[in-house]
């Protein structure tokens, strides 16, 4: 019954119209409806931009693979991750294929994790292939309605993995910009840990009064941590080239990782959390909602 039942959803699951997923998507996660013709709350814009600012520098940028010549241009290739294969024919992943690791194996077109490989011996290629081979066949629009995955041409691209100086996953930030500006930045701590954490401050490194955050693997949330992280050394950095990407869009989060005062692009994002993820307290929601302007 619970399989009919599936296959039943994703058959309807394209029918639904944007709006009307975006809604009971909304209400689902949020406990009421959105307002999506006076929007107030951020979450609620950041809905309204999901249906009606589409462009295709929306989809080149939301591509993993086609976003670095956005980078390239904007800011320079110095802060793009080595790139060390890329293909669009899952069985073109072999050991022969990726040049160095540790690496990453991920897709372009998704918000989905990627494959770690600090060595080549221990993988199971055929796994790793079949995976893929799945992953190619998904469309993220559909399920997410978010219209700049809808066009993107799935590929494989297979990364340098970044790790500080003590092998450590860096530090994630996030830079969340508002009409080009960075208004907000979080940063995340011990991703793929028990002890992921994510902390937020403003553009001069002070705590914020609220947390916006996205649910981990074992039930719980990445909520702030009661020590401070420290300010980094690259922040000003950060937000100046910030702005720079941000500069066309309405809204949009670029992610970076410092990796022992180096400097890396991580990837831009125009829907952080699909806008489905309660900001506490939830008066910081409509707060922060007045100070995004939408296009309109």
């Amino acid at each position: 019954m619970k399989k009919a039942l599936q296959s039943l959803f994703v058959f309807i699951l394209p029918l639904i119209p944007d709006k009307q997923l975006v809604q009971l998507k909304f209400r689902w996660h949020m406990g009421y409806f959105p307002n999506l013709k006076n929007p107030s709350t951020l979450n609620e814009k950041i809905n309204w931009l999901k249906l009606y600012d589409r462009t295709p520098l929306h989809t080149q940028c939301s591509d993993k693979y086609l976003v670095r010549e956005y980078i390239k241009e904007k800011i320079g290739n110095q802060f793009l991750v080595p790139l060390y294969f890329t293909t669009t024919n899952p069985k073109e992943i072999t050991p022969e294929n990726i040049s160095d690791v540790p690496c990453i194996i991920k897709a372009n077109h998704d918000s989905s994790g990627g494959i770690f490989v600090h060595d080549k011996s221990e993988i199971n290629w055929e796994d790793v292939q079949e995976t893929f081979k799945e992953r190619l066949k998904l469309n993220y629009y559909v399920g997410s309605r978010e219209w700049q995955y809808k066009n993107i041409e799935p590929r494989i691209i297979v990364e340098k993995l970044l790790q500080d100086k003590n092998g450590n996953i860096p530090f994630d930030y996030k830079l969340h910009c508002f009409n080009g500006k960075v208004r907000m930045i979080s940063v995340d701590m011990g991703r793929g840990t028990d002890q992921h954490y994510r902390n937020w401050y403003n553009t001069n490194w002070e705590r914020e009064e609220f947390k916006w955050s996205s649910p981990k693997g074992n039930g719980k949330s990445t909520d702030p941590s009661e020590e401070d992280a420290e300010r980094p050394t690259t922040l000003n950095e950060m937000i100046r080239l910030s702005e720079i990407l941000a500069e066309p869009f309405s809204y949009v989060r670029v992610d970076w990782y410092d990796v022992d005062g180096v400097l890396y692009f991580g990837e831009l994002t125009f829907h952080h959390d699909g806008g489905f993820r309660p900001i506490e307290p939830k008066i910081w929601d409509k707060k922060l909602g007045n100070e995004l302007k939408l296009p309109i």
